[in-house]
């Protein structure tokens, strides 16, 4: 019986140990302006300024109503959430081709350079439909940062 209640013990601090692990996640930016301060209330000093709407950021942290980021540069910091909101949105992390379907034998529409903010339509596979100015198209998304 002692064994059983041990081993009942034991389960539940190994399970409990994988609740407590927060998964990370991607949003992105509300606004054109965006505040990104030292620490989690509107105490904090400003650190620096996003100006870049749909930017995806990962959630790293969480303090109430604040949210702990880092984008792409490795830049990081606090944002309110009500700033932030689901991500549709990627940035190409290598030049990529732009593609008329989801393959890359099919006729090439555009180059996207390193750096370049896309909004995501859909995805499949290793492909997503994406929108950038007057194109829309197909990438494959191996290095894009952003959720898929």
């Amino acid at each position: 019986m002692q064994r059983l209640i041990v081993a009942f013990i034991l389960i539940f601090l190994f399970n409990s140990n994988l609740f407590a692990i927060e998964k990370t996640y991607f949003l992105m930016l509300k606004n054109n302006k965006v505040n990104v301060r030292h620490g989690p209330s509107f105490d904090y000093p400003i650190k620096f300024i996003y100006n870049k709407k749909f930017l995806p950021i990962k959630i790293i942290d969480k303090k109430e109503n604040f949210r702990r980021i880092i984008d792409h540069k490795k830049n990081s910091g606090w944002i309110h959430i009500s700033q932030l909101k689901k991500s549709n949105s990627l940035i190409v992390l290598e030049d990529k081709i732009l593609f008329k379907n989801s393959n890359k034998f099919s006729k090439p529409l555009a180059k996207l350079k390193k750096g370049r903010l896309v909004i995501v339509k859909k995805c499949k596979s290793k492909w997503c439909k994406v929108k950038v100015e007057k194109y829309t198209g197909w990438i494959n998304i191996k290095n894009v940062w952003g959720e898929q």
